[in-house]
């Protein structure tokens, strides 16, 4: 049976710094006996400001961040979805938000860009505009791995189901979720909306979270968690860093699918009409 972990942090402006904290829970999740391990959302870097990211950004295949999670795929033998990397986009002026992931060879087998960005005024005043610097992915990624097919959705993309009904449709079985949610809206709706996305499409959900305080003065919500499909926490890490490991069992996945047929019973053609 397959373990899968996810590592939580309160990451800084300093990508080293960053590095050195995501390696050193890397390699605790291998010992214990991790095979495929998430990193969260802006795992080397949470700048300053936002455009902090474009200094650090890497070309695809290059790069000192992309170099770090090879050596740890080939160290660790384990799989390593890599959280977000600022990866450079056509527009010289932003980034990609993507999730590369990266086999036990150190090889990088696909790629999701972060489809829907943060942009949302809060109630406390706190501002957010991801699209003054990220560039939007636009394609729903679901890949074939030995942990069966694995789907990708980063922070925003909770809140869009249909994305995960796309997945369904390509059979998806395992979403590794990276985040950095806010502390308001962790607190109102994180739980809920990770292990909607579990029990709705009958899957696994390992979310992976920045939380904590950062240097940027950013509070960041935690609560990492691994969910099970029938929407039971496996694991979770509510503050501070560390990681959360669960085994992923695929007889419970065939098995809930069978007792439950929510999938099966959907009527897609009524849900064309209008009155």
């Amino acid at each position: 049976m397959k373990r899968i972990a996810a590592v939580q942090m309160a990451s800084g402006p300093n990508v080293s710094a960053n590095l050195n904290e995501a390696g050193r829970w890397i390699s605790y999740a291998a010992d214990a006996g991790a095979d495929l391990i998430v990193l969260p959302e802006n795992f080397a870097i949470m700048g300053m400001k936002q455009e902090d990211m474009l200094k650090v950004k890497e070309p695809e295949g290059t790069g000192a961040i992309q170099d770090f999670i090879k050596n740890m795929c080939t160290k660790h033998r384990v799989w390593i979805a890599a959280g977000t990397i600022p990866i450079a986009a056509d527009n010289s002026e932003k980034v990609r938000s993507a999730c590369l992931l990266f086999n036990s060879d150190g090889e990088m087998v696909t790629r999701y860009d972060k489809i829907h960005l943060f942009d949302v005024s809060l109630d406390d005043g706190e501002s957010y505009a991801e699209s003054d610097v990220i560039e939007a992915g636009d394609n729903i990624v679901v890949k074939d791995t030995p942990f069966g097919k694995l789907g990708f959705a980063v922070c925003y993309d909770l809140r869009f189901p249909e994305m995960f009904r796309r997945m369904v449709d390509q059979g998806v079985e395992l979403i590794v979720v990276p985040s950095a949610f806010t502390a308001i809206t962790g607190k109102a709706h994180w739980e809920a909306l990770i292990r909607a996305r579990a029990i709705e499409n009958l899957c696994y959900v390992v979310a992976s979270a920045q939380g904590g305080y950062h240097a940027n003065g950013r509070e960041t919500h935690g609560d990492s968690i691994i969910v099970d499909p029938w929407g039971e926490v496996k694991d979770r890490l509510a503050r501070g860093s560390g990681f959360v490991i669960a085994d992923l069992d695929s007889d419970k996945i065939t098995s809930t699918r069978k007792q439950f047929p929510a999938l099966q019973h959907r009527k897609l053609e009524c849900y064309k009409k209008s009155m």
